[in-house]
């Protein structure tokens, strides 16, 4: 008998998340592939909230000419990464669930940024047809990938800290309740976490 999931509100995203991977690791004798499905849809709306900051703050120039790279194209590929992901991983929780949904994230934007150098330097774009201002050059990307490689590199605790708080935007105490530690804690940890990165 398939369990009652909630609808609503950011909590009840929260219940049904781990609902559905309880499910998945399992609890339940429906096909692996449905609760996956169901899983994506359920938290779509948070993983595009994901999405949009990533992108736009870190990798701006691929939303600009030659890719026009949106925030709905970027949660399609992520989403399919994910679909193929958890044929063989089984998050424990909300909290690693989002943490593999941000890995693959940097992944598939690290991924098109390479596949951009790689392509203007094959067929001789200038920087122009990059689509980048006047007033800007490079730099800003070569930047951004550094900076997502930092944050790779932050130990698993600050990791998902910064994670949950910088990137998929959630308060201090809600951050806490998903990772099950005090809110002192989560300070402690991002306070870390934003010492190395500026560090690095």
């Amino acid at each position: 008998m398939r369990a009652t999931i909630p609808r609503v509100g950011s909590a009840d995203t929260t219940a049904a998340i781990q609902e559905y991977l309880r499910r998945l690791d399992g609890a339940s004798d429906e096909p692996a592939a449905a609760i996956v499905r169901e899983l994506l849809e359920r938290s779509a709306n948070r993983l595009h909230t994901l999405c949009v900051p990533m992108l736009y703050r870190s990798y701006p120039r691929l939303t600009r000419p030659p890719l026009n790279l949106q925030a709905e194209e970027m949660l399609s590929a992520v989403v399919e990464r994910l679909m193929k992901a958890l044929r063989h991983v089984r998050p424990e929780g909300v909290r690693q669930y989002f943490a593999l949904a941000t890995q693959h994230m940097r992944w598939e934007l690290n991924e098109l940024a390479r596949q951009l150098d790689a392509k203007a330097t094959e067929v001789g774009l200038d920087e122009e047809a990059l689509a980048a201002p006047e007033s800007e050059t490079q730099a800003p990307a070569i930047d951004s990938r550094r900076i997502l490689a930092a944050i790779d590199a932050l130990p698993t605790e600050e990791r998902e800290v910064f994670d949950l708080v910088r990137i998929q935007g959630l308060s201090h105490p809600e951050a806490a309740e998903v990772l099950g530690v005090a809110t002192k804690t989560v300070q402690r940890r991002l306070h870390r976490a934003l010492l190395t990165l500026s560090e690095a």
